[in-house]
């Protein structure tokens, strides 16, 4: 269509639409688009629920243009109109409200300002600057037109909904083309036990992309910096291993920390067969047989693997007693003393270092040497007092037979 057809075209609705809307549609961006179909109607759709539009934001606010002319003039550079924003011109944008802290405390006092800031700082942030149009700004993540608070589960960056729209990109190969990285990371975490706590448990402090990589500040974790990541969930693990002599054996070949045995976003729960020297065992990957840290590794599996094995026998041994129905009361303290050990065990496995380990499984040994001998002794009460009950009934017995034999006899006389 001619140009000049398509500006009558738009004049003819912006007048239509202004006669339907009457005197309280003043907002011609509204009145237009309203009355488009398609993409070009979206933008209206989406701004009747956006959390934007519920804080009296309008079109003008992001767009500029002149709301209350009815023509095509209303778009005139003069007026302002700055058309769709892209690139770099995005972040000012959005910026220009979310960096202003007088601004925000007015509407959010809860919402960060420093979100352009450590944008700047980001690898997205970073390749926009070098020229780079193609990786994620504001609205990647937070869409444009029907923008949603966080905590609206419908969200893209609710916390559910995050892997999906990081991988909107991230699992795109077409997209990440060029980049030299790999598109699984989406793929993989689906598979992990965070993502299974996640969708499957709904527990919402389970980690997704951006409790590890940042938000705004999104970065990749370096080799030397994991520990500090994964230590924000896990900082019994991250402070033994930090002491650990892994610490500076992983920085003089440059191994990733936490991610060498754990895995990146595939990453599985964990179990004592990772520990030890069997074939399946993680510590066999790195060191041969008959080196200090294969024995280190044998002696810590060994000793876990012990740990459970009486844990086992005790609590099988309690649950007989308590089938049976005999009290033991100390029994259940000391199993929680044996599980809290066999827990602290796991956990020390991080300091790589066998002595405290065993130290703390022979705690848990005794507990649950404990538990199994107050229980066994219950067990063997009970067996004495089921024999002890058979003497009174045998007695019942002999004497029921008597008196039968001298009812027999009596019959028989008096026949």
């Amino acid at each position: 269509m001619p140009a000049p057809c398509a500006s009558a075209m738009l004049a003819m609705i912006l007048i239509g639409a202004a006669a339907t809307v009457g005197a309280a549609a003043e907002d011609s961006c509204v009145a237009c688009h309203g009355a488009l179909d398609g993409a070009l109607a979206a933008p209206v759709e989406g701004m009747s629920h956006d959390v934007h539009g519920a804080h009296g934001i309008s079109c003008v606010d992001c767009h500029g243009g002149d709301p209350a002319d009815m023509s095509l003039s209303a778009m005139d550079e003069t007026k302002g109109f700055k058309g769709k924003p892209e690139g770099p011109a995005i972040i000012m944008l959005c910026a220009r409200c979310h960096a202003d802290r007088v601004y925000m405390r007015e509407r959010n006092p809860a919402l960060p300002t420093d979100q352009a800031a450590q944008y700047a700082t980001s690898v997205h942030g970073r390749r926009l600057e070098e020229g780079d149009t193609r990786v994620a700004t504001c609205v990647s993540c937070h869409g444009a037109h029907g923008i949603l608070s966080p905590a609206n589960a419908a969200s893209p960056v609710y916390p559910t909904n995050v892997a999906r729209t990081c991988g909107h990109c991230h699992a795109d190969q077409a997209h990440m083309a060029g980049y030299g990285i790999p598109t699984n990371q989406f793929a993989d975490y689906q598979t992990s036990v965070h993502a299974e706590l996640l969708f499957s448990r709904h527990d919402l402090s389970a980690p997704t992309c951006n409790d590890c990589h940042g938000n705004h500040g999104a970065y990749p974790p370096g080799a030397s910096s994991v520990a500090g990541v994964c230590g924000q969930c896990h900082p019994i693990n991250r402070d033994l291993f930090l002491a650990s002599p892994h610490k500076p054996a992983f920085d003089k070949v440059g191994l990733p920390e936490c991610v060498t045995c754990h895995g990146k976003h595939a990453i599985h729960r964990t179990s004592d067969a990772m520990l030890g020297t069997a074939p399946v065992a993680v510590c066999v990957t790195c060191h041969a047989p008959d080196s200090p840290g294969y024995r280190a590794a044998d002696a810590m599996g060994n000793a876990v693997a012990e740990l459970v094995r009486r844990s086992d026998e005790a609590h099988q041994a309690f649950d007989a007693a308590a089938r049976a129905g005999m009290e033991v009361t100390e029994a259940p303290f000391q199993l929680q003393k044996a599980h809290e050990a066999l827990v602290q065990s796991r956990n020390l496995v991080h300091g790589f270092a066998p002595q405290p380990l065993l130290d703390e499984v022979a705690k848990g040994e005794a507990a649950a040497e404990s538990a199994r001998a107050d229980s066994t002794a219950a067990l063997a009460e009970f067996r004495r007092r089921r024999r002890l009950v058979f003497i009174p009934l045998a007695a019942f017995g002999v004497v029921g037979v008597l008196l039968y034999l001298k009812l027999r006899e009596v019959e028989r006389e008096r026949s």
